[in-house]
């Protein structure tokens, strides 16, 4: 399938609505989640196997980041980056954000939430992937066409993979990543609070989410 080029855009796209949609979904899931418990009974084997696979899919969200910052970070808008991560999949801080949002649903212990909080990661960065690429194809004219051809938007393809001996990062960027990043890490010991909070009858349930 060829690679449309999109519409031009004159200026880098504004962030600010996608993360107000992401605070608001990740409000509603938080005060949706205080109310409700997991089909599986909190310390059986299948929970902790999910909540287990939960927190194993936002280390990788989290480590994924921190890997794709160091070759974007203090460089995006202003420089074409191909390489490392960004050889897989034309936005790979998206992809770790989403498997980090599915790994949140699954350390609560549903399977149910874990779709739903990465339907949602995917439909908003989904929306974003379009908006950044038309800045980009304004910005770069060819190189990005040949780029956008030969990579995915979303989804990494490991076989593309092809990284160069040198390259060079922001410390600035880096530091502010990883502090994003312990906000997925903080959610851990929260939700555990949430669950003796529910087992020991504080919080009531009204519902039972799968």
């Amino acid at each position: 399938m060829s690679y449309a080029p999109p519409k031009p855009a004159a200026k880098a796209f504004d962030q600010h609505k996608r993360l107000l949609v992401i605070q608001v979904a990740a409000a509603l899931a938080v005060m949706l989640l205080l109310f409700t418990k997991p089909f599986l009974v909190e310390g059986s084997d299948g929970h902790e196997y999910i909540e287990g696979l939960g927190i194993g899919f936002v280390l990788v969200c989290f480590l994924g980041r921190l890997w794709s910052i160091l070759y974007v970070g203090g460089r995006k808008n202003d420089e074409l980056v191909t390489i490392g991560p960004f050889s897989m999949s034309r936005n790979p801080l998206y992809f770790f954000s989403t498997v980090g949002a599915a790994g949140v649903g699954l350390m609560y212990g549903s399977v149910l939430v874990a779709a739903a909080l990465a339907l949602v990661s995917y439909l908003v960065f989904r929306v974003t992937v379009r908006k950044e690429a038309e800045f980009l194809f304004g910005k770069f004219g060819p190189a990005y066409s040949v780029y956008a051809e030969r990579t995915p938007p979303f989804w990494p393809n490991p076989l593309l993979f092809h990284d160069q001996a040198e390259r060079r990062f922001s410390t600035k960027a880096l530091r502010r990543t990883f502090t994003d990043g312990l906000y997925f890490l903080a959610l851990f010991p929260a939700i555990e609070t949430i669950e003796q909070l529910r087992i020991s009858g504080m919080l009531p349930v009204f519902f039972t989410l799968y």
